[in-house]
């Protein structure tokens, strides 16, 4: 197990639950904007919240974003070490650093100081587009030499005394990425931030970086996610909470399958697997959904959900736990089965 950091009022690692964090897409010194964007992925599930500091506005700026959100918030420092300790001055509670442009162990020495005496976390994240020269010298451009990058300003960093550490090692391949992070996972207990970087536009970064992250997570690596998708912040969010979902480590959703449909189905069953994520989407407690194509198959593929329905010559059969329920023609189907759906669930959770 890893160790357990503390972020402002939640914690990473430890057995904890696996974290969800974006990053936002506008100046930080957009303040009013900033604040609208922690509201709306807050709804989505989102539990960190990191922003770009490029210089002292942006520092400055956390202090009023602190003021007007409960999230914690992370500072993404680059280049130059001052720019760190002003956001902690600030209030910030997690500053992210990048092993290969932080600069000399002198400017890390004395943001390890700052860090220590405000007890706030850090984050050293290495990435293939900067990784240190010695390791890439040393190992080329691979797991080792990106874990290896960070490992060292994790030690530097544990020489003057900071232990609030949490690590990453990214790069835009899914498979590199995923190496980095078992060769990570090998080396160190300190809580490991997942992300493939650069992952692309929505549809692309969205399988890549669930290949990478999926396998990692089944496999017990990983503490706190960042999906990095060129498309809204939103899209990151919701697509870590499906990541999440998927692999089992969150389970109070409404989980709705179907099947892909064959020359069987006689009826028109993505419309309705559709309405039914809609209907279902405030569900925050488990609960199994299955919308089949056919009376073949359907409830026997689907005895473990809690309801079901399958279509087939002029009606549909809702089942509950693989056993028929009721049989409806079509037309009165959708209705009848969403009803179904709100009165199992409440049954169920209330």
């Amino acid at each position: 197990m890893t160790k357990k950091v503390s972020v402002g009022n939640i914690f990473i690692g430890g057995g904890e639950s696996v974290k969800i964090q974006t990053m936002s897409d506008v100046k930080t010194t957009c303040v009013d904007k900033i604040v609208e964007q922690i509201e709306e992925v807050s709804f989505l599930g989102c539990d960190l919240f990191r922003v770009a500091v490029k210089n002292f506005d942006d520092a400055k700026a956390i202090k009023q974003i602190k003021n007007r959100t409960k999230m914690p918030i992370v500072a993404d420092i680059h280049f130059d070490y001052k720019l760190g300790i002003e956001a902690i001055n600030n209030g910030v509670d997690k500053i992210r650093i990048n092993p290969g442009n932080i600069g000399a162990d002198a400017n890390l020495e004395a943001l390890a100081k700052v860090i220590k005496d405000n007890n706030v976390a850090v984050r050293v994240g290495s990435n293939t587009g900067s990784i240190e020269k010695e390791y890439l010298e040393k190992y080329g451009k691979s797991a080792a030499a990106l874990a290896e990058s960070a490992l060292k300003k994790v030690s530097l960093l544990e020489r003057h005394g900071v232990d609030n550490i949490v690590i990453s090692a990214k790069a835009s391949s899914a498979s590199l990425t995923a190496q980095t992070y078992r060769y990570l996972s090998q080396k160190t207990d300190y809580p490991l931030h997942l992300g493939v970087t650069e992952a692309g536009t929505l549809e692309n970064g969205v399988v890549k970086s669930s290949v990478a992250m999926g396998a990692l997570l089944l496999d017990g690596i990983g503490d706190t996610i960042r999906v990095s998708l060129t498309a809204p912040i939103a899209e990151e969010v919701i697509t870590a909470k499906r990541i999440l979902r998927a692999v089992g480590l969150d389970k109070n959703y409404a989980e709705v399958i179907s099947c892909p449909t064959c020359g069987r189905t006689a009826w028109d069953l993505q419309s309705l697997v559709k309405e039914v994520e809609a209907f279902t989407a405030k569900y925050d407690k488990p609960f199994k959904i299955a919308v089949m194509g056919c009376v073949v198959n359907g409830p026997g593929e689907a005895k473990d959900c809690d309801i079901g329905i399958a279509g087939g010559d002029g009606k549909c059969v809702i089942f509950k736990k693989g056993e028929v329920y009721k049989t409806l023609a079509f037309g009165e189907h959708k209705q009848e089965f969403l009803s179904e759906i709100e009165k199992l669930y409440n049954e169920k959770h209330n």
